[in-house]
């Protein structure tokens, strides 16, 4: 394939990492949100209306489980472009793409969880 093929994949899944880590923010706005802003110092009583997207969190985290593994899939399959003569732009692109991928899993991992975990501490 073209060196512009490969690019196009990799911002395909940059792309895909971003609606997951969006989404992932969105399923998790009940909890995580507001611990950030009594955090930074933000607070008051419309605190309560960020529980309104509740009922959307299983979506969201649809959304975010789906994206997250379709932008490992680009990222992670074997790479049959990647066998030709333009072997040098996929030695520098796939790696640093890798870890922005295990980064932003981690993260996500991390907002997901964060509302199961949360009733623990209060």
């Amino acid at each position: 394939m073209q060196p512009a093929a490969v690019a196009s994949k990799t911002k395909l899944s940059l792309r895909l990492m971003g609606v997951a880590l969006v989404s992932s923010i969105i399923a998790s706005t009940c909890c995580v949100i507001p611990l950030l802003l009594v955090l930074v110092g933000i607070t008051g009583a419309w605190m309560v209306n960020l529980t309104a997207l509740k009922p959307l969190t299983p979506f969201f985290t649809v959304i975010a489980v789906a994206a997250i593994a379709w932008a490992g899939y680009l990222v992670y399959r074997p790479s049959t472009q990647c066998a030709t003569q333009e072997e040098e732009s996929c030695d520098t692109a796939r790696p640093s793409a890798r870890k922005i991928f295990l980064a932003c899993a981690v993260f996500i991992a991390l907002l997901l969880s964060f509302p199961l975990i949360a009733p623990i501490f209060y």
